[in-house]
């Protein structure tokens, strides 16, 4: 291959996206196993690559060169082959900066805690000593500091997560409790799937600002496509106008990989204008209450019947939180999935939440288990309404034609992203 990137596993990688996006046409996924990385060295079959998990250290034993930002990282995630010989670099601090500073965070002369002791660990060190950090500390689940006695340092100003806690499939746990740092002033996660992690969640919900793990992928994959098309021979800061085309194109790949999820009262048209919003985006259609029915083999209003309302919001917690691991759906939720946290949490990981509204006098109670007359169904939207309205990101009038709301739906959420 000519460009590509190395590592196990490599089903969720964006690499190929951002690289074309780029310039770089043909970039390659190539899975290498332990056992083969030798092979695949000694061949160097290969004009240049990107070097993730596992492998970001063990590739420097192949290297006839490695750049002082790599050795200080103590880990290369990009490789050339210069005529038979590999030189090795590390863009992953320039990733890691760019996305850090675009956030409105600084380093210098902060407190800075970093999460994590591997190789992305290093990178955010080294990070923070260029920067001029005045204190440098890592917490880890074996070290001095660790996890529980990591809350007596009350001068911790910024942290960095640089562990796969909160990574894609297990979205539901975060490395730490923001809230008992009474210094933080700004926060990075470099886990970029989910979209929106439970640590990042918790830094945005108490106002501090918080650096995008996909901004630093998409970062440094432009800082090693300099690298690739020899336009240097070393790593350095993106320029103004390459930042803009890496903020651009990292918006294109959000607005592919976020989820647009419909909240809403039953009967208030989810199902139908999702389906018209996944047609008019090329998104999957996906409606949480088809996925329980399928799941179960019963309608809603039999899992009610056989399992009260707890049972069924069991059931639909579940669900919900399979249906958010998913990216580039259009998500219908049921009228009640919204007012468990726990689902409202999930459902924010990767999207974008509409507020489908709907005149209550318009709504259906037919075949609706606890909307079973006009009367109960008003009383309930006023209970629900606060939840929905807080909740929402978007909020769409469904009161006219599903097509006009699906496309002002789609059109906001263009500006959203």
């Amino acid at each position: 291959m000519k460009f590509g990137l190395i590592g196990n596993p490599l089903k969720h990688s964006h690499s190929p996206e951002l690289h074309a996006a780029f310039g770089i046409e043909g970039y390659r996924l190539c899975e290498v196993l332990p056992e083969d990385l030798d092979g695949f060295f000694r061949r160097r079959d290969f004009a240049g690559i990107n070097v993730t998990i596992p492998y970001k250290q063990a590739v420097i034993k192949y290297l006839d060169y490695a750049d002082e930002g790599a050795l200080a990282c103590g880990a290369v995630n990009t490789v050339i082959n210069d005529n038979g010989k590999l030189l090795g670099f590390n863009t992953d601090i320039e990733g890691m900066g760019f996305a850090i500073s675009r956030a409105g965070i600084s380093l210098n002369g902060k407190s800075v805690l970093v999460l994590g002791s591997g190789g992305t660990s290093h990178t955010a060190q080294a990070l923070a000593r260029r920067e001029g950090a005045r204190c440098i500390r890592v917490a880890s689940r074996s070290g001095e500091i660790d996890y529980g006695n990591v809350y007596s340092l009350n001068d911790v100003q910024i942290v960095v997560n640089t562990t796969p806690v909160g990574m894609y499939p297990d979205t539901e746990k975060s490395p730490l409790d923001l809230s008992r740092f009474p210094a933080l002033e700004g926060v990075f996660d470099a886990v970029f799937n989910p979209l929106c992690t439970r640590f990042a969640a918790q830094a945005k919900s108490l106002g501090i600002p918080c650096g995008d793990g996909l901004l630093m992928l998409a970062a440094q994959a432009m800082a090693a496509k300099k690298i690739f098309l020899g336009e240097c021979r070393t790593v350095s800061a993106l320029t103004p106008e390459e930042g803009e085309t890496v903020v651009r194109a990292t918006r294109e790949l959000k607005r592919a990989l976020c989820n647009i999820v419909l909240e809403g009262m039953p009967s208030s048209g989810k199902s139908t204008v999702g389906r018209l919003v996944a047609e008019k985006t090329g998104k999957a259609f996906v409606d949480t209450d088809a996925v329980i029915e399928t799941k179960t083999g019963k309608s809603i209003p039999q899992i009610f019947a056989e399992r009260g309302e707890k049972g069924f919001r069991a059931i639909e917690s579940e669900t919900v939180a399979e249906c958010s691991l998913k990216q580039g759906c259009v998500i219908a939720t049921g009228g009640g999935a919204v007012l468990s946290e726990r689902n409202r949490l999930n459902l924010k990981a990767n999207g974008v939440i509409v507020w489908l509204k709907r005149d209550t006098r318009s709504l259906s109670c037919e075949g609706r288990p606890l909307s079973t007359d006009a009367e109960r169904l008003k009383t309930m939207y006023e209970e629900r309404r606060p939840v929905y309205e807080t909740f929402a990101d978007i909020t769409a009038d469904n009161n006219g034609a599903p097509e006009k709301t699906a496309e002002e739906i789609v059109r906001i959420y263009g500006e959203t992203i």
